[in-house]
Order: C-alpha cells, then sequence, then structure tokens
C-alpha cells in the first residue's frame, strides 16, 4: 500500500513561518517569492532579532512547530554565532537575521525582483 503523505502548499507554509516568527515578537518581517527570479528555490522569509537569545527562540519555534506537521529542515546553520541564522527547507529559506546583519547583506535589495509581502501583526489578536 503507497501511503501519500499530506503536503500544503508552499504559500500556507510561508505564512505560517511568518505567523510563528510573529509568535516571537520578530521585526521587519518580509517574505520574498523569488519563484520568476530564481529556481534555487520558492521563497526566502528575512526577519530581525533584537538578540542572540530571540534569535535561538525563534529558530526553535519554526523548527519545533514544523516538525510537529512532519516538515523538517534540510539544513541549517549560523546557530553558533546567532547573527544570522539560516534555515533551509528546500523550497522555503527562512532567515534570522541581527540587526547588523541584515543592514550589511540587504537581501530586500539582492532579489530587488521578487514579489515583497510584509508581514506584521496588525489583526493578529
Amino acid at each position: 500500500m503507497n501511503k501519500k503523505r499530506k503536503t500544503e502548499p508552499v504559500e500556507q507554509i510561508s505564512n505560517k513561518i511568518g505567523s510563528l516568527m510573529l509568535d516571537k515578537k520578530a521585526q521587519d518581517i518580509i517574505l520574498l517569492d523569488v519563484r520568476e527570479v530564481t529556481p534555487m528555490t520558492d521563497f526566502f522569509i528575512l526577519c530581525t532579532a533584537d538578540s542572540h537569545p530571540q534569535a535561538r527562540a525563534i529558530k526553535n519555534h519554526i523548527e519545533d512547530e514544523l516538525v510537529k506537521e512532519k516538515i523538517k529542515p534540510w539544513h541549517i546553520e549560523g546557530i553558533q554565532s546567532m547573527e544570522w541564522i539560516l534555515m533551509d527547507y528546500v523550497n522555503i529559506v527562512i532567515n534570522v537575521f541581527s540587526p547588523k546583519a541584515r543592514e550589511f547583506y540587504n537581501l530586500e535589495r539582492l532579489w530587488g525582483d521578487a514579489i515583497v509581502t510584509e508581514i506584521s501583526d496588525e489583526g493578529k489578536e
């Protein structure tokens, strides 16, 4: 018997990740839809954390909640320095930056042709 795992559309998962970032008070959350720009991935999700403990909390919360849905990262890096945590879920790449690293790398400019969606807690209770 062939069991099929239920998969959510990548857009739904991306929005969920944005919401999980909000749960841990991440700032400046941006969803970049790069499907028409690069074959590398479908979405980049960026946020800023004010401190190393907050960055770790954001990373852990995302990882813990997605694992509950049987979604596991392919690769995670940056947890030693906590300046730029990259969580690679293949079709979604999550970036948790310190304010200094976010400004330095400026991925929004690099992927300027992407469709940009800002995620905020307005309307979220």
